[in-house]
């Protein structure tokens, strides 16, 4: 017939190698692991048990506490990042994207170095700068006469989650730098011409121009960290080990669900309880990311061009 528009055949065979690779390896491994929350075993036979491994998660004391703790230090981990890494890395971006610095391409270099970084490297040189044994942390204090503020940060249960979240924040900052970056360079430059020929220059300049157009950009970072902070397992687990010590007060959802998963030491692996705690963890991203993207995105889709 006259006028029909052809079959696009060509997008859906660009795109099935993609797809096939995402659902073997993030699809079926999801709905595998929900199949698995809903049964227990049973003198080693599995048994449907519904809900059941879920009330045991959030009622159970054995197991609730540790959820609980674990949901409450992952809300704290993720709470610095947003009130320390985020902040620090718009100031950067602000200075970086500045035609007056020199040698910007350096310090964005330095800067975005510790992010390539792997966790191992990280969480293993920053234990030994922190110990108070044969660490350089203390003599560093020395040096600029504050070493009564040094303290065995790691081995104290009201610090050690705190120092670690600010080596994460040390090691991720790069990225919300780069991203915001890139959303400044992206402002047109008769927006800031208009400006300048209004007296807006300076901080005012990005105060009243330029961070509200960064809005999106902002955005779309803090979902990244949410989902970055409620997934994260690496630093911990080499840090302070699957027990995340002291006293289980650097324990989050990841070690809380490798030890339940796995087992660690006398404690025996439960895949079902394991897959149970999975399950939550992908509720929590879920939920998170949904009112992202209804309560919050919407509203800053007025500061787009």
């Amino acid at each position: 017939m006259a006028g029909r528009k052809p079959v696009r055949w060509h997008i859906a065979v660009f795109l099935a190698p993609a797809v096939l690779v995402y659902t073997a390896m993030m699809i079926v491994p999801l709905f595998g692991t929900l199949n698995l929350s809903l049964y227990t075993s049973v003198d080693r036979i599995s048994q449907f048990a519904g809900l059941d491994n879920f009330r045991t998660l959030f009622g159970d004391p054995r197991w609730a506490d540790a959820f609980w703790n674990a949901l409450g230090n992952n809300g704290w981990f993720f709470l610095i990042h947003m009130l320390v890494q985020n902040p620090i890395g718009i100031v950067l971006a602000a200075l970086l994207s500045s035609p007056r610095l020199r040698m910007a391409a350096f310090y964005r270099t330095a800067i975005f170095i510790p992010t390539i970084l792997s966790f191992v490297i990280v969480g293993f040189v920053w234990k030994l700068i922190l110990s108070p044994i044969w660490g350089i942390a203390p003599g560093m204090l020395d040096f600029v006469g504050l070493k009564s503020l040094f303290a065995p940060w790691l081995g104290k249960e009201e610090y050690a989650l705190t120092a670690l979240a600010l080596v994460s924040v040390w090691q991720f900052v790069g990225i919300p730098m780069m991203l915001i970056y890139a959303a400044l360079l992206s402002i047109p430059d008769e927006v800031l011409e208009a400006a300048e020929m209004d007296g807006i220059t300076g901080m005012s300049q990005f105060w009243k121009i330029k961070l509200p157009l960064i809005l999106p950009s902002i955005g779309i970072i803090s979902i990244l960290t949410f989902v970055g902070n409620f997934n994260a397992f690496d630093l911990i687990y080499v840090s302070q080990g699957a027990l995340a010590g002291p006293d289980f007060a650097t324990d989050i959802l990841g070690t809380f669900l490798y030890r339940t998963f796995f087992g660690f030491q006398l404690q025996l692996g439960d895949p079902h309880m394991g897959a149970t705690i999975a399950t939550a963890m992908f509720g929590i991203i879920l939920v998170g990311v949904c009112f992202y993207l209804f309560a919050i995105q919407t509203r800053l889709r007025r500061y787009q061009f």
